[in-house]
């Protein structure tokens, strides 16, 4: 017998089949509310767009509440929807993670884990994927570029199972966190440029430079923003791209400037024929790590990827920009 939900809105599942049903419209509530289209729902699940409907009809009369606002076309869910619609999220989400569990002590790990990734972060990804996929090999892997408030929605919603992105800057919410390195910041600049061969240059000088930034939308652009205002410059830069690939491409030029990552510097290149300078005045960094949900269960792919990064030293390699090099994935004496 299975329980779900409490109070009035819950219903006792007593066979089998039952159980298969109440999941499999759950699966249909949560494609109706990403797609936000039944049809389109429908198709995702590989139903009629009738028999999708006629379910969401059978859990309201289930449970007792509307679900979907009523209109010639989807509207959104109620109040009491929206309840139905976490709950379901948790519910596959906790079936999906007994499967994972089960099958783990027969043949090993399996499965799809769903990566998200702040653009900055993009370069290092490699330490932790390689690593990881060589301890389960039976798990593929799907990776995201993705701003940090599309990472915090995204774990919300269970689009997501871990992200890489920024601990110590905004704030993030009912996650769990582990810190991977820590993000420095260095001017990329044409050879040709006023700055070329310095050893440093402050973050007063760069805002002279013609710039190409991330777009605002981005935590790193925000960050860089924040430390222009610092020195009480404002920048408002040339152009703006989602795109870390696109901004060394306009740095190669020969006009524009730009501000990288540390860790873009082992991506040799992006970086070639351009003069790479540290940024000081003021010497900032930044954390950035894993995040993952903070539900129990937790899910068995999430807490493997906590695994294996627990044992990288990531730091050290960026720093000594070294570690792409072939078969470099340093990890700690245990």
């Amino acid at each position: 017998m299975l329980a779900i939900g409490n109070g009035a809105a819950g219903v006792i599942l007593c066979s089998d089949t039952r159980i298969m049903v109440a999941l499999r419209h759950f699966r249909y509530l949560v494609a109706l509310a990403s797609e936000k289209h039944f049809g389109r729902a429908a198709k995702r699940c590989n139903v009629s767009q009738p028999t999708l409907s006629a379910a969401i009809r059978q859990m309201e009369a289930e449970l007792g509440v509307p679900i979907v606002e009523r209109g010639q076309r989807f509207q959104g869910l109620t109040p009491e929807g929206q309840k139905v619609l976490d709950w379901a999220h948790l519910i596959l989400e906790n079936c999906e993670s007994m499967q994972h569990e089960l099958s783990t002590l027969r043949q090993g790990l399996f499965g799809k884990l769903r990566l998200g990734v702040i653009p900055s972060a993009l370069p290092i990804v490699p330490v932790v994927t390689g690593p990881f996929y060589r301890r389960h090999p039976l798990v593929s892997i799907t990776i995201f570029s993705q701003s940090s408030v599309q990472i915090q929605r995204g774990l919300d919603e269970f689009e997501i199972d871990v992200g890489l992105t920024y601990l110590d800057n905004e704030p993030l919410s009912h996650v769990r966190s582990l810190v991977l390195y820590h993000e420095r910041y260095m001017l990329l600049t044409p050879t040709s440029g006023p700055y070329s061969g310095r050893q440093s240059v402050t973050w007063a000088e760069a805002a002279t430079l013609p710039l190409c930034l991330l777009t605002p939308n981005m935590q790193y652009r925000r960050i860089i923003d924040s430390i222009f205002n610092q020195v009480n410059c404002t920048v408002t830069p040339d152009i703006e791209t989602d795109s870390l690939v696109n901004m060394c491409g306009h740095v190669r030029t020969g006009h524009w400037s730009t501000i990288v990552p540390q860790g873009l510097l082992n991506l040799h290149a992006l970086v070639e024929g351009a003069d790479v300078i540290p940024l000081t005045t003021p010497d900032v960094t930044h954390t950035v790590g894993l995040v993952v949900p903070d539900r129990n269960p937790p899910s068995p792919l999430a807490t493997a990827m906590f695994a294996v990064a627990k044992g990288l030293d990531i730091q050290g390699p960026i720093d000594r920009g070294e570690y792409l090099k072939p078969g470099h994935f340093i990890e700690k004496a245990s």
